[in-house]
Formats: structure tokens, C-alpha cells, sequence
């Protein structure tokens, strides 16, 4: 599955090495989370949520926080179906991946995220926030989660 620069997830792995800062990005109909990991790639913390828009907005905001946070590798979240099957979310963010990597040159890797926003609910509800703040954070805390999945396969 290389396209540009997308890869495998252990393609990926081998690619960007050690000590690398990661983004994870959970693309949304309407908004798009944004999470971060420590270059030791242990931690996956909640960065920020944009309002979906323009591609091209979305780019500078994308690029900016790769630049500032010293980012060699993106991992998106995929929303597979239960089943395994890919559906129309699943094809929007391969379109978006694309996009992406026709114009980012680190490497993308796409996470199986069945379940994310469900659990990342879950877990701010047990940390006893209150659903209109659950809500609102739900799309950094679901890439926090896709991104929190893929750096523990990839330190293991």
C-alpha cells in the first residue's frame, strides 16, 4: 500500500527510526483532532482540535505544527467498519491521506481506529469531566487514543 509516501505500519516503523515525534490526526467530518507523542514514542498526548475546511488551511495548520514540534512521522486514523470492510469514512480518509502525502514529505502511516471516539468518550467520563467539555475534546482525545495504539505496536 504505497502510495507517495504512505506506508505499512511496519514500513513505517523502519522509516522513521528512533526518537521521532509522531502526529496522530483523527480526520472528522467536521473537525479534525490533532495529538503529539514524545520522541521516546511512549506517551500520545491531546494537541488541539481545527474546524474541518479548506485542505489547503488545513495544510498550513498541519505543516506548523510539524515544524514546531520537530514531527517525522503522521499516523492517521482509519475508521475500518466492525466487519473489517472499508466504508465511505474509511475511503474519505484515504482521499485525505492522499492529499496529504502530495504534499508532506515525512512518512504517513494509516492506524485501524474502530472504537477511538467510543473509548476516548469512556475514558474522559471516568475521569469525571462533563459531557459539554467531553465533547468538545473528543476529537484531540480520539487521536491521542489512534496515536496512543499505534506507538505501543510500534515499540513492540
Amino acid at each position: 500500500m504505497k502510495t507517495y509516501n504512505i506506508y505499512g505500519i511496519d514500513e513505517f516503523k523502519k522509516t522513521i527510526g528512533n526518537n521521532s515525534r509522531l502526529l496522530g490526526i483523527d480526520p472528522g467530518s467536521k473537525n479534525i483532532g490533532f495529538a503529539i507523542c514524545d520522541e521516546n514514542k511512549k506517551v500520545a498526548t491531546p494537541l488541539k482540535v481545527i474546524q474541518k475546511t479548506k485542505f489547503q488551511i488545513l495544510l498550513v495548520e498541519i505543516n506548523q505544527i510539524i515544524k514546531e514540534n520537530h514531527i517525522k512521522g503522521i499516523i492517521i486514523g482509519n475508521p475500518i467498519n466492525m466487519d473489517g470492510s472499508l466504508g465511505k469514512s474509511s475511503q474519505s480518509t484515504y482521499d485525505f491521506a492522499n492529499n496529504l502525502s502530495k504534499n508532506i514529505t515525512i512518512p504517513i502511516a494509516l492506524w485501524d481506529e474502530r472504537l477511538s471516539s467510543e473509548a476516548s468518550f469512556k475514558i474522559t467520563k471516568e475521569l469525571g469531566t462533563n459531557v459539554t467539555d467531553r465533547v468538545k475534546k473528543l476529537d484531540k482525545n480520539a487521536a491521542a487514543f489512534i496515536l496512543q495504539g499505534a506507538i505501543d505496536y510500534l515499540s513492540n
